[in-house]
């Protein structure tokens, strides 16, 4: 790969330099995140204008991350064959047109169209801009790059879902406001993205007569794991799936058990409950990240359970304390599972199989992430939401003790 430093010295300098283009990466993950998270605290709003059910809600939800999954099974390598900046900025646009149409949405089809060009456009980019970090991470600071791919998503979802709260609460439109704001966010990055150096080596026949087909190759639904990230792999997938799955109780559900707890809450107690988690996560990943990968995983894998339990226990509590305490916990297991595996699964893989290892990583994250919010929310819609919440913690705590018992007994170089 060529050096940045190379790269700068060609006619026609970027403007950016190492520095400044890894903060503009890390910044991108944080606003990725913050517009995923952002509609959390708005979606009391929609149920109350088109008075639809928690399934419905949680359809609307898992459209944006299965879109994201597709995304990363298809076209997660494409910056490592086509070029970072092209895919970034592209997937940068994508996104602010996806804004703009949640933003005009009328109803649930026009929410779930916007959701899932969005998740299109998250999937491009994440993964482009996870690869980009680590080509722009400073030689004599190794490390940082795969400590910033996890706590930025974390810090984005928190600061998103923050000041989408604060915006429900004070700004006028606040279904569309929070929208346009991000729309004029997103292009201001694409525009900035232009000016870093291209750091990936592109396939010179990718822009010959034959490009067409060769795109259509590129994007094959694949799983790439670097051969030396398979062992990490193995060792964190249990906390990764128990992690995100409570991220994606929290994200959808939360508000809705948030009123279950305290009916006469303040509206934006339910958008408070996800920044608890999110907060608590991105403070977590700061805290360990010069701790061993191995030990942070799996602590962070252990402290999900309490958390869930705590969880379980604030409905019958009626108690707003255990469930932000029981929140707090969750997110901080949730923070380190993300930065043990994301060092784990990024140290050893090489330049050329960066993007794709990411892309892995966040397929099986927004999997975990979707599927059972889906059927939390068919069971919701069952038996109501204390009793899907019980089940749900339940099978969270199951699979983090699995994935604990399994961890012991593999080799401790995993």
């Amino acid at each position: 790969m060529a050096s940045v430093t190379a790269l700068r010295s060609r006619r026609r300098l970027p403007v950016l330099g190492r520095r400044g283009a890894f903060r503009l990466h890390a910044s991108t993950l944080v606003a990725l995140l913050a517009a995923s998270s952002a509609p959390t605290p708005v979606y009391a709003l929609y149920q109350a204008a088109w008075h639809f059910s928690a399934m419905t809600l949680t359809v609307v939800f898992s459209a944006y991350v299965l879109a994201l999954l597709v995304a990363l099974l298809t076209a997660g390598t494409l910056s490592d064959h086509l070029g970072r900046r092209p895919v970034l900025a592209g997937a940068l646009l994508a996104e602010a047109v996806a804004m703009a149409v949640s933003a005009a949405a009328q109803g649930v089809p026009g929410l779930i169209a916007g959701r899932i060009l969005q998740g299109l456009a998250t999937g491009v980019a994440t993964s482009a801009a996870g690869a980009a970090l680590l080509d722009f991470e400073a030689p004599d600071r190794p490390g940082r790059a795969a400590v910033a791919n996890g706590i930025m998503p974390v810090a984005g979802m928190a600061l998103g879902v923050l000041a989408s709260t604060a915006l429900v609460q004070y700004a006028p439109a606040p279904t569309r406001t929070v929208y346009l704001l991000l729309l004029v966010l997103f292009i201001a990055q694409a525009a900035a993205v232009g000016l870093t150096p291209e750091t990936a080596r592109t396939e010179s026949s990718t822009w010959r007569p034959m490009r067409l087909l060769h795109l259509l190759h590129l994007l094959r639904p694949t799983i790439t794991v670097a051969p030396a990230s398979r062992p990490g792999l193995a060792l964190a997938a249990p906390g990764i799936v128990a992690a995100w799955a409570l991220g994606g109780f929290y994200s959808s559900l939360g508000p809705s058990l948030a009123r279950l707890v305290a009916p006469h809450a303040a509206h934006a107690t339910g958008g408070l409950v996800f920044f608890a988690l999110t907060a608590a996560a991105g403070l977590a990943g700061h805290a360990v990240r010069a701790l061993p990968a191995r030990t942070v995983s799996l602590a962070g894998a252990a402290l999900l359970i309490p958390g869930a339990l705590l969880t379980l226990a604030a409905p019958h509590l009626h108690s707003l304390l255990a469930l932000f305490a029981g929140t707090a916990l969750a997110g901080a297991g949730f923070g380190g599972v993300t930065q043990g595996a994301l060092r784990l699964l990024l140290r050893p893989a090489a330049p050329g199989e960066r993007a794709g290892t990411l892309a892995t990583y966040y397929a099986l994250s927004y999997l975990a992430m979707s599927i059972p919010v889906v059927l939390a929310g068919l069971l919701t819609n069952l038996y109501g939401l204390q009793a899907s919440v019980a089940l749900y913690g339940a099978t969270v705590v199951a699979l983090t003790l699995t994935g604990l018992i399994r961890a012991a007994h593999l080799p401790h170089k995993a």
